[in-house]
């Protein structure tokens, strides 16, 4: 409408327009008659134009919108997108024209803004900040085998077969805005064939309009994760050799071959660790035999990872040596003054192999307990009263101080703190229950129970282990063989790894000492094996159903878990009445570690439980009540207390800005010239000294 005439504005306007800029953009919707002869819109806007009065008296001529086939100018209704600049003329009484022109619509903007790094169980993470002017809302990241840069020797000297780039989406923030954020690309590609290998990793952004943003290519290895188990490490390797090329199988076997040549001179802990092996490697050469398809080679790699987890994961000396290389590592990191993205993330490998340990720890206790009931009982009675106790809290506790200390620049004090924090733990012992006395609490219950099922797990799986061999090797049966001593592990004397009793040493006798007459016995145990798998199962099933920790997040996590568990037993019950050895025992595996995922998941629901009570408790074997003293140097009372508070160990603040007064009046004094020289002396030494 033009301003100025006054029977216009007694009859009101003859035209109103409005101009919506796309939604993506946020902004404002524009009133047309307030705008002046030349306007900036975005791609996509669209123009809504109403005429009143006599039809015909205005019309409407435009080029904004690119329309082939258009209404009639005289139109009363007029709605269109723009899609390129130009004129917008409404012709007639009071009539107005606009020239138009695209506002600019860059594209994304994306970066890497810092290095990957990878937790101890191999997630990685990968920091980047993206913008866009109006908001982005989509990005991947895409990684790509640096094949240059790759050490072309041993298994990888082939060439590797054919695999497509990983595409992995971004997270892009839920809430706020979308036009300028950091976040963390956290994935795990620690079972990738290309783990650990140098990879090209681009990350890219796209805007409403499509445009795509790019950054520059980062070149670097696929953080993941790392086995510092030797057998484990080999195993790992083998896997990702038979990953890059089927045609490194031949090379695979043999090589798996020599490492468990000599079973008997410590390459294995436990003899199913041999026999497992020797499953995988039988498996591997009897599909090279028939020619090894892709599905068939994916099994065997599955199944040769789910043994160096087991490995790595499941001893307690392993557990011991991740935490002691990561207090070294930590310890050399604060020395040589690494940055503190890298401090950060050792402390968190740090607090991993600490929770691992502890773990562990915890599971040795209660098969000690089992091993040695009266033993375990005589040791808690004659625990001394006096001894320090520390709750799990009261190790994060230690360790959140520890990574403070560093934040703060205090090293030297971190230092100090992080020595006394691995010799307590390198002395630790963890107790059951109060001093062996008191009811269990059903968490436990449910623990103990899951335990006792994984450890029935084992031994239907060891058993199973043994009527394979014994199919390759019938001599396997007299008990004389190398690697293999009876059905159930004990020599020909018929000790079993699954609990009989004298019955199943009266069997296993019978089996030992047969001739012709074992492969019967062979049978009838096969039957029992497949009766005992269900028998179990069902067991399983009843000890989910009883699970505590409803409503939680890790409780639901461990039903989940528990329920994977018993699919997988249901289908080693099945495999074993096929008469196939080798799926019941994948099968079983399968079991074993769903188990395990269940017991840890219960377990940190029973400890989210525990820290408003008491948590897991650990007794330090140490110094005497009277000269145990924390890592501050403050000496402990019961319950390893400090002096004179009511708090845990580490709760002093005050305790550490005394020292600083202290230390910073010994540099006042140590420059106070006039001071007498065996004063001058002794404060310079105290000065070396902290």
């Amino acid at each position: 409408m033009a301003p100025g005439q006054s029977d216009a504005l007694v009859a009101g306007p003859s035209w109103e327009g409005w101009i919506a800029p796309p939604n993506y953009t946020g902004l404002p919707v524009l009133y047309m008659a307030d705008l002046g002869p030349e306007v900036q819109v975005p791609e996509g806007a669209v123009v809504t134009l109403r005429f009143y009065g006599e039809v015909g008296a205005l019309t409407l001529s435009e080029t904004v919108s690119g329309r082939v086939e258009v209404p009639a100018a005289s139109d009363l209704a007029h709605e269109f997108t723009v899609t390129q600049a130009g004129r917008i003329e409404v012709m007639g009484k009071n009539g107005r024209s606009w020239a138009f022109a695209l506002a600019p619509d860059a594209k994304p903007v994306i970066n890497a803004t810092g290095a990957a790094t990878a937790s101890a169980d191999g997630v990685m993470s990968l920091p980047f900040a993206a913008s866009d002017d109006y908001g982005v809302v989509a990005g991947q990241a895409r990684i790509e085998l640096d094949l240059a840069a790759v050490d072309r020797r041993y298994g990888l000297a082939l060439e590797p077969e054919p695999r497509e780039a990983v595409t992995v989406a971004l997270p892009l923030p839920i809430a706020g805005s979308r036009a300028d954020f950091k976040d963390t690309l956290v994935e795990d590609f620690s079972e990738h064939p290309w783990a650990n290998l140098p990879v090209r990793v681009t990350l890219s952004a796209t805007d409403a309009l499509e445009q795509v943003g790019e950054s520059p290519a980062l070149e670097m290895p696929l953080r993941a994760r790392r086995f510092f188990d030797p057998l484990a490490g080999a195993i790992i390797e083998m896997r990702r050799d038979l990953l890059w090329s089927r045609q490194n199988a031949p090379r695979v076997a043999q090589l798996l071959r020599a490492i468990s040549h000599r079973p008997g001179e410590g390459v294995f802990k436990r003899e199913t660790d041999y026999l497992r092996l020797r499953g995988i490697v039988r498996r591997l050469e009897g599909y090279q035999a028939y020619g090894l398809s892709e599905e068939q080679r994916d099994e065997v790699a599955k199944a040769m990872w789910d043994f160096a987890i087991e490995l790595e994961e499941g001893d307690i000396d392993t557990a011991l040596t991740r935490m002691r290389e990561a207090q070294e590592r930590l310890n050399e990191a604060m020395k040589n003054g690494a940055s503190e993205q890298e401090i950060a993330r050792l402390m968190q490998e740090l607090r991993d192999a600490t929770d691992d340990y502890l773990r562990q720890l915890a599971q040795q206790a209660r098969r000690d307990a089992e091993n040695n009931p009266d033993q375990d009982m005589a040791e808690n009675n004659l625990a001394d009263p006096n001894a320090m106790q520390m709750t799990q809290n009261d190790l994060q506790k230690m360790m959140d101080e520890i990574q403070k200390l560093m934040e703060e620049g205090r090293m030297a004090e971190a230092q100090q703190a992080l020595e006394e924090l691995q010799r307590m733990m390198e002395n630790m012992r963890v107790t059951q229950g109060q001093n062996g006395q008191g009811p269990q609490s059903p968490g436990e219950q449910a623990m103990e129970g899951l335990a006792d099922t994984l450890r029935q797990q084992q031994g239907l799986s060891d058993q199973a282990f043994r009527d394979l061999q014994e199919q390759f090797n019938p001599e396997a049966n007299r008990g004389e063989s190398q690697g293999n001593e009876g059905r159930n592990g004990g020599q020909g004397r018929g000790q079993s790894h699954e609990g009989q009793g004298a019955e199943g040493q009266e069997q296993g006798q019978g089996e030992g000492q047969a001739g012709e007459p074992g492969q019967e016995a062979g049978e009838d145990a096969r039957g029992s094996l497949t009766e005992r798998q269900e028998a179990l199962r069902r067991e399983l099933n009843r000890q989910r159903g009883n699970l505590p920790g409803a409503g939680t997040e890790a409780g639901e996590t461990a039903r989940e878990a528990l329920g994977r568990a018993e699919g997988a037993m249901e289908g080693a019950e099945e495999a074993l009445r096929r008469d196939d050895l080798a799926e019941a025992i994948d099968r079983q595996a399968e079991a074993m570690e769903a188990l395990r995922d269940g017991i840890r998941n219960l377990g940190r629901a029973m400890a989210e439980d525990r820290q408003q009570n008491r948590g897991q408790t650990g007794q330090a074997m140490g110094q005497p009540e009277g000269q145990q003293r924390d890592p501050l140097g403050r000496r402990s009372g019961a319950n390893g207390q400090a002096t004179g508070t009511d708090d845990a160990l580490l709760q002093g603040e005050d305790v550490y800005r005394r020292a600083q007064e202290l230390l910073d009046q010994i540099r006042r004094r140590s420059g106070e010239a006039e001071r007498p020289a065996e004063e001058l002396d002794y404060l310079k030494r105290l000065l070396e000294r902290f």
